[in-house]
């Protein structure tokens, strides 16, 4: 057995005790640590991530981040409430190794919801982004090094990455509750410096309509792994080229429109985030 897999073994042994009796989760949701999760959402246990061992290096990562037993309705769910940077210097395989405990713990579909910029002048800040591809210009991913054949293959398939089958789930559920649908390639970089005049005009001519810094490590663990995955932003910067140099807002009023963006985005979602999840 690889260290990747014992340590993977080793923290869902860990969270397997603290769960409560018959816990079963085939879903996962994950979000930033400043998400609100909507009433309809019954947290049961939270855990915090830093008390299990061996998973990652605690003295670069210390931002809030939990592991959450949930219930919406009749349905078990599982929540990383907090994430992994790449840009705060952890390693690739140290943000997959949460992604491979959820398989192991049993979950199979899993909803990431990630803060984005926004490339296309179609869309609005305020508004979602349902992402059925993405473009990698991370530099790195998290299956370069030893393969362990046990949890996926060496050469996976990424011609379905955000699964056709749950997109569909979701851009109905999108229509029926008359959301605007905007579908979405994302780009994923590393951050987290702010993005040049030229970097965002040439992430736009390249095919991509928002970016971000979360979701591909995530998805390509999840391709890998074989669960599915549904991906949604929450739009909250204005990344449109020619719209960037007009902006002569502070630093104080960006993160101020920045919050006021991603609360208007996340009341959209939470609006039919339950909805959605039982529909998956």
């Amino acid at each position: 057995m690889t260290e990747q897999r014992k340590k993977i073994f080793g923290t869902v042994a860990y969270l397997k005790k603290l769960l409560p009796v018959n816990f079963h989760a085939k879903v996962a949701l994950i979000v930033e640590d400043n998400y609100r999760l909507p009433a309809g959402i019954k947290i049961i246990k939270k855990i915090n991530v830093r008390d299990i061992p061996a998973t990652y290096n605690k003295e670069i990562f210390d931002n809030p981040l939990f592991i959450l037993c949930a219930k919406t309705g009749n349905r078990n769910m599982l929540i990383l409430k907090g994430r992994l940077h790449f840009y705060d210097g952890v390693k690739m395989r140290d943000i997959a190794h949460f992604i491979y405990s959820l398989k192991y713990m049993g979950v199979e579909k899993i909803i990431s919801i990630d803060e984005v910029g926004n490339l296309n002048p179609r869309f609005k800040c305020g508004e979602l982004a349902l992402i059925y591809d993405h473009i990698n210009l991370m530099g790195d991913n998290p299956l370069i090094g030893e393969n362990d054949n046990e949890l996926g293959i060496r050469f996976p398939d990424m011609s379905n990455a955000y699964d056709e089958g749950l997109f569909s789930k979701a851009v109905k559920v999108f229509a029926d509750s008359k959301t605007k649908i905007n579908e979405t390639v994302y780009l994923g970089i590393i951050g987290p410096e702010s993005e040049t005049e030229a970097e965002a005009r040439f992430y736009r001519e390249i095919g991509s309509d928002v970016l971000g810094y979360s979701v591909i490590p995530e998805n390509i663990t999840a391709v890998h792994g074989k669960m599915k995955m549904l991906a949604i932003g929450l739009i909250t910067r204005e990344l449109v080229a020619d719209k960037m140099k007009a902006d002569v807002s502070t630093e104080s009023e960006k993160k101020k429109e920045n919050l006021k963006y991603f609360k208007k985005s996340e009341s959209e979602l939470n609006r039919i985030l339950i909805t959605l999840i039982k529909n998956i």
